[in-house]
């Protein structure tokens, strides 16, 4: 037992008792998380639910509204919750700060500006749209005006962190719903800090004017972030190159903490958001040659410190509030769904974005978010909005978070749908080569291979003919061209419409390996003096190709090699034509023996 326990502390001690006594709290909450992130996280993946889902249930289970509460019960249960939940919010929030530090490092001033239109167009729009129609609304159940606007522009922001940490997951971050969605968010980002000013406007006392005292906030906030963004380009790569001259991981990554920390404290002590402070701090990272290196370093710690935020968000929810106004409480959290959901597609719209990607990005950004929850407490400390009306739009906001994972598996399989059906609509008409050609070349698939074959057939002024069946790949390749048509090749009769009787060849490269034998094998069911050739993905897919009635088959890991060791040698000193003639050899063999066994594989180890 340790010695501060066994022994009662006397008046002097008493201090130092209690700072003890407390950071040993602190370091068994530490514990009950990492036993979460560590053993029953992972539980939730392997079957399938979303990590944050698995940190947001285990907020409930062990916070001060699940098994917390029946500690007077079950003493023994004190041992697996926390209670101290100041503690864990104060790690939340440094999540968070992380998050948005990663933001910015992906993103750079200069990417920032190209992604102007849709970060200070569509997210400037969503915001404000959303905010007047949930103000009005919060307006018609007579609640006060700064109530309702507060309620207005809390709601208006979406969960960041469990948004983009979906996207990452999922690794969608490049595709146009991740571009679109980190647009909306990352103005809501910026639009946190006039959020919480307008706050603080409203409950100001001797102030000549709310809007006076607002528009002061903001011009000391622009001369902050200002004045962080001139020291930082100025500051940081001297202090990278100091640091790194030690060599030293650990200096290095202490000076990464100390600009991320420092710089939301600095930015925070100026009456910003500390998360928008690490914003400007990766904006200015992204700058360096140092960014991949502190992407590495602080991921980690980014991944362990949004799930304590995620836990801290599911501690928020009392469940005996949820069971005593179920209906109340779903009805509001699937209105904010419906009022943010149909907003944000169509402004989607507006701004060019298609169907499928405006419904997803609408269906994952319509929950409220962590700043929603920043805005009620505020607006509840300030005295703005009473203790129920908070407790209750604190559970709608965490409620909302909870289904963000459900929601975003929603929102694409309705991209996906709407998609489909688009793609359906796009369909190229069906068509013939005329009854009469002869001697064309029938390709098989219009991928990357199937596009570079059809040019090398153009140049040559060979007439050739191609079919897929992706309507998008062939509603954008039919762009100036008439000889690609959608269909199954399998199909004999469609290979007919195309005259494969009549065609001097048939080539096949679609990328599916059992697609390429069906293919091969209706060909050579209907047409036996049909020359077939055929691209197969290794070795065995050659072989069973060839079993099927191919005549020749390229398989594309023999080709890389081939093309590889070819400049491999040619790199090593051997003349072009020299080297071009010992590959030719090679590819001729292989060819001739229709596979690559051990022997020739030495035998090219041994040319090298």
């Amino acid at each position: 037992m340790p010695r501060y326990a066994a022994a009662q502390p006397d008046a002097g001690q008493g201090s130092d008792f209690q700072a003890v006594h407390a950071a040993t709290l602190h370091l068994r909450e530490v514990i009950i998380f990492l036993l979460a992130a560590g053993i029953i996280v992972p539980l939730f993946r392997r079957v399938k639910i979303s990590p944050i889902l698995g940190f947001l249930i285990v907020g409930m289970v062990i916070g001060p509204y699940g098994l917390a509460s029946f500690v007077d019960v079950a003493p023994w249960l004190r041992h697996a919750v926390i209670d101290d939940v100041e503690f864990v919010n104060a790690l939340a929030e440094m999540g968070v700060i992380f998050l948005l530090f990663m933001i910015g490092l992906e993103l750079s001033l200069e990417r920032l500006w190209a992604m102007r239109r849709l970060v200070f167009g569509l997210g400037g729009a969503q915001v404000l749209v959303t905010a007047a129609v949930i103000t009005a609304i919060a307006a018609m159940f007579d609640n006060t005006l700064p109530m309702a606007v507060i309620l207005g522009a809390g709601f208006a922001l979406s969960s960041t962190a469990i948004v983009m940490q979906l996207l990452s997951e999922q690794r969608r971050l490049g595709t146009e719903v991740g571009r679109t969605s980190f647009s909306i968010l990352l103005f809501q980002d910026l639009a946190v800090l006039p959020i919480l000013f307008m706050v603080s406007a409203f409950a100001a006392r001797g102030e000549d004017s709310p809007v006076i005292a607002f528009a002061i906030a903001m011009g000391q906030a622009a001369a902050a972030v200002v004045v962080v963004l001139v020291l930082g380009r100025l500051l940081l790569r001297p202090l990278f190159r100091f640091v790194g001259a030690a060599d030293s991981r650990e200096l290095f990554l202490a000076l990464v903490l100390l600009v991320i920390i420092g710089t939301a404290m600095a930015m925070e002590s100026a009456g910003l958001s500390a998360a928008l402070g690490a914003f400007v701090a990766g904006l200015l990272m992204a700058e360096t040659e140092y960014r991949h290196e502190v992407e590495l370093d602080i991921e980690p710690f980014k991944g362990l410190l949004l799930g304590v935020f995620f836990v801290s968000v599911g501690m928020e929810i009392d469940l005996t509030e949820v069971l005593a106004r179920p209906v109340l409480l779903g009805v509001s959290v699937i209105g904010l769904f419906v009022i943010k959901a149909p907003i944000i597609y169509g402004l989607g719209r507006a701004f060019g974005q298609s169907r499928p990607v405006a419904a997803e990005s609408a269906v994952l950004l319509s929950q409220g978010g962590e700043f929603a929850l920043l805005v009620v407490s505020m607006a509840f400390a300030l005295g703005l909005m009473d203790g129920p009306t908070a407790q209750f739009m604190l559970i709608v906001t965490s409620l909302t978070m909870m289904a963000t994972p459900m929601q975003a598996h929603f929102g694409r399989r309705l991209g996906g749908a709407l998609e489909a059906r688009g793609a359906e609509r796009q369909r190229p008409a069906a068509a013939s080569p005329p009854s009469d050609l002869k001697g064309h070349v029938v390709i098989a698939g219009y991928g990357r291979v199937g596009q570079m074959l059809a040019a090398i057939l153009e140049e040559q002024e060979m007439a050739h003919y191609a079919i897929d069946n992706d309507a998008h790949l062939l509603a954008r390749s039919r762009r100036g061209r008439d000889h690609v048509f959608f269909g199954d090749a399998s199909r004999p009769d469609m290979l007919r419409r195309l005259g494969a009787d009549r065609a001097t060849a048939l080539v096949v490269t679609i990328n599916s390996p059992q697609a390429a034998e069906r293919i091969v094998a209706a060909a050579r069911r209907e047409w036996p003096g049909l020359s077939i050739h055929a691209r197969a993905h290794d070795n065995e897919h050659a072989r069973r190709l060839r079993d099927l009635g191919a005549d020749r088959v390229v398989p594309e890991t023999v080709e890389a090699s081939l093309q590889l060791a070819d400049a491999v040698l040619i790199s090593s000193g051997l003349p072009g034509a020299t080297a071009h003639r010992i590959i030719e050899a090679h590819r001729a063999s292989l060819e001739e023996s229709g596979e690559l066994d051990e022997e020739a594989a030495e035998e090219v180890r041994e040319k090298l």
